[in-house]
């Protein structure tokens, strides 16, 4: 009888000892998750700094983050994926046009409003984003706006392919301008004398541009600051902007809005950075002069970061609270 309760008791204390063991592993895992970053970044190279930018200093903040650049996507396959929480935030939001990525849909067709929040402004109405075309052909032609493309003969100027209709090089598939400007076309009135030409990816097509400019050839194209084309495709120099429907844009981090709530200093820090937008041209103008890795564009992050401590410790301390 005895021993009968001597092995109870045994099995009864591993027992306890098992339960211990688990809640522990449970509670050490909560934090180890609880101060892990999963960031991701855009596609488009202009962002890339800013992106390392603001994994560096949250992981000053005592955070563990991934490197943005294992996550590299497009905005209509990120947001989806920010909402499910397989992303905790990204620092590449253009607004207004991304704002079509806070609503989904369902199966049945139904649309919700997705779990993600903009936080901050990076650089408050400092993006522009809208229509460009050569200075030569401005000149000659006369061509002010956007809107004069819906004279046939005016768009023809910029056909490529033959079919009358000006071709537009913009954005690729998946990024929220790629839809914008098709709804323009839809829209507008001059979007029947146009076509939107897409690549893989903004670069290559740009290159083309670049490549007509330089050999006085009509070209119209989508365009946004910051970016390293601003440089060398310099409105006023051999380019020029035309009136057309974007408005100014704003350059804000995006998170979902679980992952804030259970990390209001991170929500705080986002609400505080801002980095100017003469530091982000002058970055892209550098990184666009020849092959450039990922880990230049972090060290041009730490560079940045060190030259501007005092600012980015302020940040800190309002976070921490």
């Amino acid at each position: 009888m005895k021993k009968q309760q001597r092995n109870t008791l045994v099995l009864v204390g591993a027992l306890a000892v098992l339960i211990v063991v688990a809640l522990v592993v449970i509670f050490t895992g909560d934090e180890e998750d609880d101060s892990t970053v999963t960031m991701a970044r855009a596609d488009w190279s202009s962002g890339y700094m800013q992106a390392a930018i603001y994994a560096q200093i949250i992981g000053e903040l005592g955070y563990t983050v991934n490197d943005p650049a294992d996550h590299t996507l497009r905005p209509y396959s990120f947001y989806p994926a920010l909402d499910t929480g397989q992303y905790d935030l990204w620092v590449n939001g253009w607004f207004p046009s991304h704002d079509r990525y806070f609503t989904g849909e369902t199966a049945a067709g139904l649309s919700f409003d997705r779990g993600i929040e903009a936080v901050g402004n990076q650089v408050t109405g400092g993006g522009r984003e809208g229509y460009m075309i050569d200075k030569a052909t401005a000149d000659s032609m006369g061509i002010t706006s956007i809107s004069q493309l819906t004279n046939a003969s005016v768009a023809a100027v910029f056909d490529q392919d033959g079919d009358g209709r000006a071709d537009l090089i913009g954005c690729p598939d998946g990024w929220g301008c790629h839809d914008t400007i098709n709804e323009q076309i839809e829209e507008f009135g001059w979007g029947a004398n146009v076509e939107q030409v897409s690549g893989n990816d903004y670069d290559g097509p740009v290159m083309g541009v670049i490549d007509r400019i330089a050999a006085g050839e009509p070209a119209l194209f989508y365009a946004w600051t910051p970016n390293w084309t601003y440089e060398v495709l310099a409105p006023g120099d051999n380019v020029v902007w035309l009136e057309s429907p974007w408005p100014d844009s704003s350059i804000r981090a995006v998170a979902n809005i679980d992952f804030l709530d259970n990390n209001p200093d991170i929500r705080r820090l986002l609400r505080d950075v801002k980095i100017p937008l003469d530091d982000i041209v002058e970055q892209n103008v550098r990184m666009a002069a020849g092959d450039y890795t990922n880990a230049q564009v972090k060290a041009d992050a730490a560079a940045w970061i060190a030259a501007n401590r005092d600012l980015v410790d302020s940040w800190l301390a309002n976070a921490r609270g």
